[in-house]
């Protein structure tokens, strides 16, 4: 996997370079014990009712969603966060209840799968089944709202979050650039004001697309425990490297006032 240079655009000054290692830095005299407890709640995107996208070999969006999201609750809770997994049983249709059932906790993670439009769908043959797929797209993508009442750290989140992962080697997509504005375009941040459960929350938020499920060979890469794993270890580090010791930018926190 090829390995890709951390972008310094990045105003996340750490108190030492260990949460990127993958280790957490205390402050002198401060133990582990002593800090308060950072909850970080992990919501599983659709439903069993509407399991989202349909991937190039017909298994659903939901499925792959909380297969992610059970391994970054493991890694969350390695970085020792406390972790609310919310929709795990697939049964919360309302996005605005998401958001509610994680109140109180510090930050709210939304994962997803993404897709392609139908028009740009192929069709093939698999397992004696007609399928559909596009290998024209991959990558990951990350999504934030103006309607947050914390998208400063939302967005200084997310351009950590796509910073770890590409220095993972996981490369993200541009694909979505047409029609969702870039919070940060080296980091596939975009904004999506309007989408209920980051809008609603009251922490700061993310929408996390982990890749695209119609390309054959990234769907492959997705259903690999070992992949997800190593992405959602990238995920947990960025996210302890943001919220304990970033500081938003000037562009992130003008974005506070929109």
């Amino acid at each position: 996997m090829r390995m890709l240079p951390l972008i310094p655009r990045l105003r996340c000054l750490l108190l030492a370079a260990a949460p990127l290692l993958g280790t957490t830095a205390v402050s002198a005299g401060e133990t582990a014990a002593e800090r308060r407890v950072t909850t970080i709640a992990v919501d599983v995107g659709h439903t069993l009712a509407e399991p989202g996208a349909t991937s190039a070999r017909g298994r659903s969006e939901f499925s792959f969603n909380l297969a992610l999201a059970r391994e970054v609750t493991a890694a969350l809770e390695a970085q020792g966060f406390a972790v609310r997994l919310i929709n795990a049983d697939g049964l919360i249709g309302s996005l605005r209840a998401r958001p509610a059932q994680a109140e109180g906790a510090d930050f709210l993670l939304s994962i997803h799968h993404d897709s392609v439009g139908q028009h740009e769908l192929h069709a093939w043959e698999w397992a004696g089944r007609r399928e559909a797929y596009n290998d024209d797209h991959a990558g990951h993508s990350l999504f934030v709202s103006r309607g947050n009442p914390a998208t400063a750290r939302s967005i200084l989140c997310a351009r950590v979050i796509g910073a770890r992962l590409q220095r993972l080697g996981y490369l993200p997509t541009h694909k979505n650039g047409n029609r969702r504005e870039y919070a940060d375009e080296t980091h596939a941040v975009h904004y999506y004001d309007t989408l209920a459960v980051l809008r609603h929350a009251r922490m700061p938020a993310v929408l996390f697309e982990a890749g695209v499920i119609r390309n054959r060979q990234e769907e492959l890469l997705l259903s690999d425990s070992a992949y997800q794993a190593r992405m959602a270890d990238g995920i947990a580090t960025a996210l302890r490297a943001c919220l304990d010791h970033g500081q938003p930018a000037d562009d992130e926190t003008a974005a506070d006032a929109h």
